[in-house]
């Protein structure tokens, strides 16, 4: 999946000449988090985070140069140069830069301009849907060798039983390296057949894998 399909295209932008106070109103009114800063000719120079703004707002219990600091030029809060990506660039690559850069969000540039905006609330959304997380349904646990076709022979199971499948991840299994485990999200909330259906096939089901269940 491409950052173009999930980014926001109508992204709410400050200067760097506009206040802390100034963000601190549309940040407020709009409910959003982060805000690109452009320079006159719509060239990014920031990002700026209700997190750099909360080391700047004084506390309700100081009195002393308030005022100043909400006149603050964003150009001293924000933060400079900040990582961009690309539409073109894939979703997965883009968690990998929130994850090792330890950032909030990330503006999008095409041709010098920006386009959009992720955020990691977007990303976390993304991921529910893609797990299938947010729909009705049940998870199942699978113990399998990591050997070509076998994704294939399990979801023969799932054709036989006439049971759609909403996601399927794969993990590496942390005991041995020679097997993977697979987690299948269906759209049933009763799983036991399948359940019998796999073990009967020979599958190792690690969840469920409740007392009761054919062994």
């Amino acid at each position: 999946m491409l950052i173009e399909e999930i980014m926001k295209k109508d992204v709410l932008t400050l200067s760097p000449t506009h206040t802390v106070q100034d963000a601190l109103l549309i940040m407020r009114n709009e409910r959003i988090r982060h805000l690109p800063i452009l320079t006159d000719d719509d060239t990014l120079v920031g990002i700026l985070s209700d997190r750099d703004l909360k080391g700047v707002v004084p506390s309700s219990f100081a009195e002393q140069n308030k005022a100043a600091a909400y006149e603050t030029p964003l150009a001293e809060v924000m933060t400079k140069n900040p990582i961009v990506g690309h539409p073109m660039d894939f979703v997965e690559e883009a968690a990998v830069i929130f994850y090792d850069n330890k950032i909030g969000s990330l503006p999008i540039i095409s041709n010098h301009k920006l386009v959009g905006i992720i955020t990691e609330t977007d990303l976390l959304y993304k991921y529910i849907e893609l797990t299938g997380a947010h729909q009705p349904g049940s998870q199942i646990e699978i113990k399998v060798p990591n050997e070509p076709g076998i994704l294939f022979e399990v979801s023969k199971v799932f054709y036989e039983l006439k049971t759609n499948v909403l996601s399927i991840l794969v993990y590496p299994d942390q005991e041995n390296a020679s097997n993977r485990i697979l987690v299948i999200r269906i759209n049933s909330m009763n799983p036991l057949h399948i359940i019998n259906g796999l073990k009967d096939r020979g599958f190792d089901v690690l969840w469920p894998n409740f007392p009761g269940m054919n062994q």
